[in-house]
């Protein structure tokens, strides 16, 4: 090493000298190093690959470009994989238990490669829902230099010349249950509805990530809407690569770029743009994982002066790629800079501050429809809600984008499951005015915190939407609309207030004094209580069953690590 040269080994040394440590590179030259290799920062390259969806199909020829990157840069990269599961497949049947599950398996997972081959850098390639998160809980954790490349959006489908995508495909399914669509137009939705690579199109949770993780400054400017199948994807995992390798020689680190301001510039992007309802359980679990105190209170703070600008589905009429298209992120991020709703001054992965970044961006293309004018838009401040209320102690998350009403009251249908909801859908229990209670779905007692895309898209495919209410201390997939309300905490099976509510009960609902309560007098609810019995765990052993033991409150997060001493 030469004297004068900055070592960037910072963990890897320990393995790269010394005669005790010659097994430990033994096994580093089968895999292809050389003497040389020895003397550079080790970088790997976290790659989500799989073909179990099409989120993360390619991510493989993108970690090969990353590792270029690094390597061109001087570093010594090594390509190892973590799980993904598909969203999309799970969802509507016991396997969505799994999926919030696997983002802390994905972060674990990452975790524990690096941390047990001494690695100096990280790059991370996250594709669907997931796989953003549980790649960012990881760098949080490691707090190692490391850059996060998001592996791209979808391409719209196309049938009878209009735009569809996976969401269109579960409603559907409402569609063809009403007999508004027969056998074989549902099957032309279904081979039309998603073309290739790349995760769902639409400001959903995987596109609501990615562009949270450019505002939060680790990720390349742009890189969150560049389409997964455009040339230009690869060239951006190459930079990740080469910045990895600067970001060792600059001293910067996650945690010097992941603060309390950058925080609040995420959820202001994810307010703006109108994202989706799990940003408030990813956002809150990668900054536990970084060491910064954020809660509900912050994202109410930061909503009340954000407007939603932008009409992208699934309350509105466009795709991330059409975004990309007029701009893309960094657009959306320059004019609510110039507006001062964003920390300009935040260090970012380029070394740079978000400031200087956007200074370099191309404004929004002239004659646009997609991103409304702050002094006239879509809602005049965010659209992501926390409600509070004896239903809701700890709060509740709702989605109010493309709602037309803000107060609802309705009498309670409850289903302790949402195979029981399904069932009532499927056989017209569920009325117009009604307010449907999924619950025992939390994090404990789903366990695993399912989506409800399948009920939803029932109900907007039946001709419901925001004639029923849905309320579930479940969440929501980034395709649900509607007038629903998740994340209610405490969940039943902690003993939440939900756990106690019966059919019948008055439910009232109002998204402007973010209120959620029901009506039932001090004395009824003592006697519920007192014969309330907490389920029992659907699972004695394995994932599952480990996860609904560790696993802290939605509005905590949901992570496994909350309180372990």
């Amino acid at each position: 090493m030469d004297e004068n040269k900055k070592d960037l080994r910072i963990r890897s040394k320990v393995i790269s000298e010394g005669a005790n440590r010659t097994p430990n590179r033994a096994m580093l030259r089968a895999v292809g190093f050389s003497d040389e290799d020895f003397k550079k920062p080790q970088i790997g390259i976290a790659s989500t690959w799989s073909e179990v969806t099409p989120c993360n199909i390619h991510i493989d020829k993108l970690a090969r470009e990353a590792k270029s990157g690094a390597s061109d840069n001087g570093g010594a990269p090594l390509i190892f994989n973590t799980i993904t599961v598909s969203d999309g497949i799970a969802m509507g049947h016991e396997g969505m238990s799994y999926s919030l599950p696997s983002r802390e398996v994905i972060a674990d997972s990452i975790e524990t490669v690096t941390g047990a081959e001494r690695l100096d850098g990280v790059v991370a390639i996250g594709g669907c829902d997931k796989t953003t998160p549980g790649c960012m809980i990881a760098i949080g954790r490691l707090n190692l230099p490391s850059v996060f490349i998001y592996g791209g959006t979808i391409q719209p489908g196309k049938l009878n010349g209009e735009d569809i995508d996976i969401v269109s495909a579960f409603e559907a399914v409402g569609q063809h249950q009403q007999d508004e669509i027969n056998d074989a137009e549902l099957h032309k939705v279904e081979c039309h509805a998603c073309p290739g690579a790349g995760a769902c199109g639409g400001m959903y949770t995987a596109n609501t990530m990615a562009a949270a993780v450019e505002a939060l400054g680790m990720s390349i400017p742009g890189s969150s809407s560049t389409p997964a199948v455009y040339d230009y994807k690869e060239q951006e995992c190459k930079q990740a690569g080469e910045m990895v390798v600067e970001l060792l020689k600059k001293d910067i680190y996650p945690r010097d770029i992941m603060t309390k301001k950058a925080f609040e510039n995420a959820i202001t992007v994810v307010m703006a743009l109108g994202g989706s309802t799990n940003a408030f359980l990813h956002l809150l679990a990668i900054a536990h994982s970084a060491g910064v105190e954020l809660s509900y209170d912050d994202f109410e703070r930061v909503r009340q002066h954000v407007p939603h600008i932008a009409d992208l589905k699934p309350s509105g009429k466009y795709v991330m790629q059409d975004l990309y298209e007029i701009g893309g992120v960094p657009a959306v991020m320059k004019i609510l800079l110039e507006e001062g709703l964003l920390h300009g001054d935040c260090l970012t992965v380029t070394g740079k501050t978000l400031a200087e970044n956007l200074a370099e961006a191309a404004p929004l293309k002239e004659g646009q429809e997609i991103i409304k004018p702050l002094s006239d838009p879509i809602k005049p401040n965010g659209p992501l809600v926390v409600l509070r209320g004896n239903l809701a102690p700890d709060g509740a998350v709702a989605k109010m984008s493309g709602q037309k009403i803000s107060h609802f009251e309705g009498t309670a249908k409850v289903y302790n499951s949402e195979e029981e909801a399904t069932k009532a859908i499927t056989d017209n229990e569920i009325k117009e005015g009604d307010v449907l209670v999924i619950r025992n779905v939390g994090p404990k007692g789903g366990p695993g915190m399912p989506e409800m895309l399948s009920v939803t898209a029932m109900i907007v495919g039946r001709g419901l939407g925001g004639k029923v209410a849905l309320i579930t201390d479940g969440r929501f997939s980034g395709g649900s609309h509607g007038f629903v309300i998740g994340h209610v905490a405490p969940e039943a099976a902690a003993g939440g207030p939900i756990g106690l509510l019966q059919t019948g009960d008055k439910v009232v609902i109002d998204s402007e004094t973010q209120e959620i309560n029901f009506e039932v007098s001090e004395e009824e609810l003592d006697k519920r209580a007192r014969n309330w019995t907490a389920p029992e765990p659907r699972y004695k052993t394995g994932a599952l069953a480990k996860y609904a033991k560790l696993v802290s409150s939605s509005a905590q997060g949901a992570v496994t690590d909350k309180d372990l001493y």
